[in-house]
């Protein structure tokens, strides 16, 4: 009963694939010649003919990866268990965990190239910094996601902490972390791969950088489908094995999200300021107990004086707010128009349940690309000027958002549906009074974390690309070995996505008090 709805899926994927593979040669021969387009004949015929090389080159970029989602995973687990275990501690591992997350990988690749040397470690680190937010954050959520109801159980038996964490939380915590991993396993390639930009001696960025500079169109669109096939594996490999290991699993244990107090605009600065002078320490402690060089380690003074008290300092913020501007008139439409997308076609998609099979596919591949291989092709097709960057922003947010929704649309009690359906409510006005607040919390989660990603989008496009704003100007910095307009570019770049994350958490409170006001506490 069950082998003719499966063979239907298969024969339905199949023809939709078939059709897909078609539309593409045919698209590809009516472009031949023009350097923008590769069908898959051209792709097969350039595959088989560089298999080794390829093939070498996929398996230095997948070790790498795989050893930065490790570490980054780990740290993420462990920061999570700290933080659950030591309550006082979550709020500073949270900040400085953004504060990381937002560090720009395009601009930290060469400053851990200088600081490693030869060798992976720049790649892997880079990979690990890639993974470990998108994993920490859902994982946070989960631990706290359990009914009060459970907690109080396990303490009435004069059980602690230990045994709270282990019995309760981390099965309440199975899904959320999966999600996390998840989104994470493209996060990791592509981390490697901007690693490999910064002078690595093999691996797949490598190669996409030789095809660039030969604008072999064969070659780039041969390496992302590669890089594509390897993170849609990933991602479904552990989307499979989390289904198989939550199986059975009690759905009771999970809860709404973590709710966010409100706080004193006092309280505010003062943590402003606080997170500040921590992250001051942090920096400068770290320089001077390991005895880094000056000339490429640059302490807050140093900085400082470049930007504020130097002689031409005054030159260097105008280069550098210049550049700045030039990155954000693309970085702020990008991400507003990627939230938009991800979030209207994950209400298609409720509305029109069979569009997801149809959606999904096309969302996981365009995420699971990384854009390193498609920001040249695109910037190609759209031109060099704020579109084309303003696109990859876009793609780089949309598939986060989406599958956030999709996960946020479906979080409605079950008796809030019933009352629905017992006044024959219409899909789209169940859609808009009951799914759509249900999702407000996935919604603005995904708008944080995506900050970072759309800086990242945009600073990659434009230092492989377009030649201007925050990307070109961190480029030519690494290539002159001027480490203190590359470390003022990633203060400022890092300054910019905490800000605007903030901002949104501030946006998340504002709405929640319009249109969900359960969600905080008073």
């Amino acid at each position: 009963m069950s082998d003719a709805p499966i063979s239907a899926r298969v024969l339905r994927f199949l023809g939709t694939l078939m059709a897909v593979l078609l539309a593409w040669q045919f698209a590809a021969t009516l472009l031949a010649g023009s350097f923008l387009f590769a069908g898959p004949i051209e792709i097969l015929r350039y595959l088989l003919d560089n298999h080794a090389v390829l093939g070498r080159a996929l398996l230095a970029t997948v070790q790498t990866a795989a050893l930065g989602y490790l570490w980054g995973n780990a740290v993420a687990i462990l920061l999570a268990g700290l933080a659950l275990l030591l309550p006082l501690s979550e709020r500073p591992i949270r900040i400085l965990s953004l504060v990381v997350f937002c560090l720009p990988l395009i601009a930290t690749g060469p400053i851990l190239r200088v600081l490693y040397g030869p060798g992976i470690g720049p790649q892997v680190t880079l990979a690990a910094l890639s993974v470990f937010y998108t994993t920490l954050v859902p994982l946070l959520a989960g631990l706290r996601a359990v009914p009060r109801v459970w907690v109080d159980m396990v303490q009435s038996y004069g059980r602690g902490r230990w045994t709270t964490l282990a019995k309760v939380r981390v099965l309440a915590s199975t899904p959320y972390l999966i999600a996390g991993l998840q989104i994470a396993a493209p996060a990791a390639f592509l981390g490697a791969l901007i690693g490999e930009f910064t002078g690595a001696e093999r691996g797949l960025g490598i190669l996409t950088l030789q095809a660039m500079r030969r604008l072999d169109t064969d070659a780039t669109w041969a390496i992302a489908s590669i890089a594509a096939v390897t993170s849609i594996s990933v991602y479904l490999v552990i989307g499979k094995l989390g289904r198989l290991l939550w199986k059975g699993a009690p759905t009771t244990l999970l809860a709404p999200p973590l709710k966010a107090p409100r706080r004193h605009w006092l309280r505010s600065v003062a943590g402003v300021l606080g997170l500040t002078l921590m992250v001051l320490l942090l920096w400068q402690g770290v320089m001077d107990v390991f005895g880094l060089n000056r000339f490429f380690a640059k302490r807050p003074d140093d900085i400082w004086s470049f930007l504020v008290t130097g002689t031409e300092a005054e030159a260097h913020r105008e280069t550098l707010l210049s550049a700045l501007g030039d990155t954000l008139i693309t970085v702020v439409p990008g991400f507003f128009a990627g939230l938009a997308l991800g979030g209207a076609l994950a209400a298609l998609c409720t509305l029109m349940p069979r569009m997801s099979g149809v959606l999904l596919p096309v969302a996981i591949t365009l995420r699971a690309v990384p854009i390193v291989t498609t920001a040249p092709l695109i910037v190609l097709w759209l031109g060099r000027g704020p579109t084309g960057v303003i696109t990859i922003v876009a793609i780089m947010i949309f598939f986060p958002t989406l599958i956030a929704c999709l996960h946020g649309l479906k979080q409605v009690p079950k008796a809030v549906l019933d009352v629905c359906e017992s006044y024959s409510a219409p899909r789209w006005r169940i859609l808009v009074h009951a799914r759509i607040p249900a999702a407000l919390p996935a919604f603005f989660a995904t708008a944080r974390i995506a900050v970072p990603a759309a800086v990242l989008a945009a600073t990659v496009a434009e230092w492989l690309a377009t030649g201007q704003g925050m990307g070109h100007l961190m480029a030519l910095a690494a290539s002159t070995s001027d480490y203190n307009m590359l470390w003022s570019a990633v203060v400022a770049l890092t300054l910019v996505a905490v800000i605007a994350h903030f901002a949104v958490a501030l946006a998340e409170q504002v709405v929640f008090a319009r249109y969900a006001p359960e969600q905080l506490q008073p």
